[in-house]
């Protein structure tokens, strides 16, 4: 009796201390990383690389993009698993001029599915790389387009139902810069890479294990601890004495980020879709998931060695290490381009779109969506007014929603009734509702196909706050 008392003793004992161990490791994996210590080391920003077309002439380029898995160096010597175009992480910039016939040659490596939306590009639904274009694993999708818009900043990113969120997570997202005419002729910076630099501001969290923690917290979407530019946590720009120019892309799942300089201001001059009328100056940019805006620094009026701080409220996103005077012969125009309005004589019909709810319970006009239903019927080149309001959802903290349409661009006429902010009278394909808002604008649809309209907080999409209209 007493040997077999001893026995359990001993296999409690080990099976506690088993137990123990397995927790720990457990622990050591899964647990986020103390983000009070210091666990990244200043980097210098990367820069995405620009894609050559393979095949080229005058009217039309071929662009190959390949949608692949692999490890990326974020923390320490850590390997993070990740996503990536034609790398392991984000994607290269494609760079496009109005008039041009753009064919992409996109071949999926994953071993899952995947799609590739165009965000803020105007094409036809067929190629706009919604839910209805998935690209299965090992399978390639070769849409083709004429790019018909102002010189804007887009990206793309992923758009299947139900994998949206976590694959631009793990890094699936890349630039496209439009040109035209009027934006070659301005004498802007535009040396890409040099004066031109994109800026593309996520947030993300980390196992001890270096790999993401992708933590939904079913209210408001997925939050990071670290924010981090270009695929860099933190990162430095080294920059001369002289204008510069930004391309920033808020590509976090659900984040806003309200943008200033620790010292001084700088100038707005595009939102989503194109240049805004005038440069707007500004101390701070507040741009919400989805959102893009281009901003000029003129580093001229510092002198070599200050550092200057890029931060959110109080959370810092990058460092401007100022350098050298230098020769700077571009300029800041007082005029940046004509926008024509939208004509509310031309409008057919006025709409209503709510957001509401938060985690699973989010709805859009109180219904989730259907792949299978139309939500919306509207007639080629009609021009409408669409009025999106935002409530809160019990025990929601977010602040709003940024609404996005697919395949066109839209105008704000109004925001509670009064007069949108300067940086909204521009082009735009995403606007950010906030709660107890109402924003009214108008918009034209000017080609034919299923388009989505959503909340661009990703897990919000992904529970249901999105629709589809159809455009015939």
């Amino acid at each position: 009796m007493q040997n077999r008392i001893l026995i359990r003793s001993a296999l409690a004992i080990v099976i506690i201390v088993l137990f123990y161990f397995a927790l720990n490791f457990y622990n050591t994996l899964n647990n986020p990383i103390n983000t009070n210590g210091n666990q990244s080391v200043n980097k210098p920003l990367p820069i995405p690389t620009l894609l050559e077309p393979f095949k080229t002439d005058e009217s039309s380029s071929d662009y190959d993009i390949k949608v692949q898995k692999g490890t990326t160096n974020f923390i320490g010597d850590m390997q993070t698993p990740t996503m990536g175009y034609n790398g392991s992480f984000l994607g290269p910039v494609i760079k496009v001029t109005r008039g041009q016939e753009i064919r992409m040659h996109v071949s999926n490596e994953l071993q899952v599915d995947t799609s590739v939306h165009w965000h803020g590009l105007e094409v036809e639904g067929s190629k706009d790389g919604g839910p209805h274009q998935v690209i299965s694993a090992g399978s390639l999708w070769q849409p083709s387009f004429t790019i018909d818009q102002p010189a804007a900043t887009l990206w793309f990113h992923p758009h299947v139902i139900g994998t949206t969120a976590t694959q631009v997570y793990y890094g699936l997202a890349g630039l496209i810069i439009v040109e035209d005419e009027n934006s070659k002729s301005l004498n802007l910076p535009d040396d890409y890479g040099v004066n031109d630099i994109p800026l593309i501001i996520q947030d993300r969290s980390f196992n001890r294990n270096g790999s993401f923690r992708y933590d939904n917290n079913m209210m408001d979407g997925v939050v990071g601890d670290y924010i981090m530019v270009n695929g860099a946590i933190t990162p430095y720009l080294d920059v001369k004495q002289t204008k510069m120019r930004f391309r920033i892309l808020n590509g976090a799942n659900a984040s806003n980020f309200n943008l200033r300089l620790s010292d001084g201001n700088f100038h707005q001059i595009a939102s989503d879709g194109g240049l805004l009328e005038k440069p707007l100056l500004t101390r701070t940019l507040f741009i919400s998931p989805g959102e893009r805006a281009e901003i000029i620094i003129d580093f001229s009026k510092y002198k070599e060695g200050d550092k200057i701080r890029l931060v959110s409220d109080n959370d810092l996103v990058m460092t401007f290490n100022v350098g050298a005077e230098m020769i700077d012969n571009t300029v800041l125009p007082e005029v940046l381009t004509t926008i024509e309005k939208l004509d509310i004589n031309q409008v057919t019909a006025i709409k209503t779109i709510e957001l509401d709810g938060m985690g699973h319970m989010v709805t859009l006009n109180g219904r989730k969506f259907d792949i299978n239903r139309i939500d919306d019927n509207v007639s080629l080149g009609a021009t409408e007014i669409w009025e999106i309001s935002s409530t809160r959802g019990m025990m929601m903290s977010s602040p709003g929603h940024p609404f996005h349409i697919h395949g066109t661009q839209f105008q704000v006429l109004s925001r509670n009734g009064g007069e949108p902010r300067e940086n909204e009278k521009g082009w735009k394909d995403t606007v950010f509702v906030r709660t107890g808002e109402t924003v009214r604008i108008i918009v034209q649809f000017k080609y034919k196909g299923i388009f989505m309209y959503h909340c661009h907080i990703l897990e919000h999409e992904e529970e249901g706050m999105m629709g589809q209209l159809e455009v015939e």
